[in-house]
């Protein structure tokens, strides 16, 4: 389990997390919702260690992430990417991470199937295209079939197909009785992906429950987030003539 308790990450004397508390359970898909610079990315590299609280907590089964010993045998992660040097093949790049996690090698097959590059094994990854390097940095936190799966907008960039194979894959993933904590700014993706919401706005969580909990009375997830962010984002929409609205 994964569990949020006060959380606060200041920046100066500005809040970019402000008092987050959630938990993300076994078996469920949570999704971690909001605009772009509301404060996904920053909870979750306090979550990994990343990135240090100014309060509160962060804590994997109940204990801090730099604290695991071999965290990759419990928390698998994406964050920015797959992170690989862009001169090597999918092969070297997860043969690096498993040695590097005492993970047998003869995992790294299972995961290249498991997301769908069997065939690009010994492609290197300056060749991929993005949607293949999302599925390489997925594969890459598969490696230690860990129980809890942290990613941070996996379908960015991502084709259709794309996208609907990680909805399918995460499912799965859930189905199985793994913990899948997602940040996303898609709210109609992740309506059809995730168990449980989570939509923070400039740093404070504005919802959270189900999907039926957070749309309340509005039509989809969509409408509901923009209800509960509006006017909160790190930035404005133009209108169509190219100006700002005020």
């Amino acid at each position: 389990m994964i569990e949020f308790s006060h959380l606060v990450k200041r920046h100066g004397s500005r809040a970019v997390v402000n008092d987050i508390s959630f938990t993300a359970q076994p078996g469920r898909v949570t999704g971690f919702l909001g605009p772009n610079g509301a404060g996904k990315s920053s909870t979750l590299r306090i979550l990994l260690s990343l990135d240090r609280a100014s309060s509160g907590s962060a804590l994997v089964n109940g204990v801090t992430y730099r604290s695991i010993r071999n965290p990759l045998l419990t928390v698998g992660s994406m964050l920015d990417g797959p992170g690989a040097n862009r001169g090597r093949t999918a092969k070297a790049h997860l043969t690096w991470v498993a040695q590097s996690n005492g993970i047998p090698l003869s995992r790294i097959s299972e995961v290249l199937a498991m997301t769908g590059l069997s065939g690009a094994a010994r492609t290197r990854i300056s060749g991929f295209s993005l949607g293949m390097g999302q599925r390489l940095g997925i594969a890459a936190a598969l490696l230690g079939d860990p129980e809890i799966l942290v990613l941070d907008e996996p379908t960015n960039g991502l084709d259709p197909d794309g996208i609907r194979w990680i909805r399918r894959f995460l499912r799965s993933l859930a189905a199985d009785g793994k913990t899948v904590l997602v940040s996303s700014h898609l709210m109609g993706e992740m309506e059809e992906t995730a168990d449980d919401f989570i939509v923070i706005a400039q740093g404070s969580i504005v919802a959270q429950g189900t999907g039926d909990a957070v749309r309340g009375a509005h039509r989809t997830l969509e409408d509901a987030f923009f209800a509960l962010t509006e006017g909160q984002a790190s930035y404005r929409s133009g209108d169509l003539t190219g100006g700002e609205h005020a």
